[in-house]
């Protein structure tokens, strides 16, 4: 029987699993670009679509409140009052219920605060990385 000498298999340096590892995170890096990429293309469409089917139904309601607006002042009309008279009831009525949705607006408002506590958390962030406390 023949001895066999086992095969010898050259062990990789470190430099080159370096060089390997630093090659196969690139790839991987590039890949998840593509791939963010083509999902990112995908949403912006949609999300251009939402946009714009939003758009006319904002703009089909304006058309809509200004519909029921001439409807309202017709009706007061019919009472017995002027026309005219009915689109100024009307238009008082706009600015008081825009004159109650800012006062409620305003008080929402004062409301906000600051998110103090994640601002602490970020001010000892530079602290915690270099390893005090």
């Amino acid at each position: 029987m023949a001895h066999r000498e086992p095969a010898v298999t050259e062990e990789p340096t470190i430099g080159k699993l370096v060089v390997d590892a630093s090659r196969d995170v690139s790839g991987l890096i590039q890949k998840e670009i593509a791939l963010a990429k083509s999902e990112l293309k995908v949403s912006v469409r949609a999300g251009g679509i939402s946009i714009g089917l939003f758009a006319a139904a904002a703009f089909l309601a304006l058309l809509a409140i200004i519909m029921l607006s001439v409807a309202l002042a017709h009706f007061i009309s019919f009472t017995g009052l002027d026309l005219a008279w009915g689109f100024l009831i009307v238009f008082f009525l706009y600015l008081l219920i825009a004159g109650l949705l800012g006062f409620v607006g305003v008080k929402k408002l004062k409301q906000v605060k600051a998110p103090e506590r994640a601002i602490g958390q970020a001010k000892e962030f530079p602290s915690a990385l270099k390893g005090k406390r």
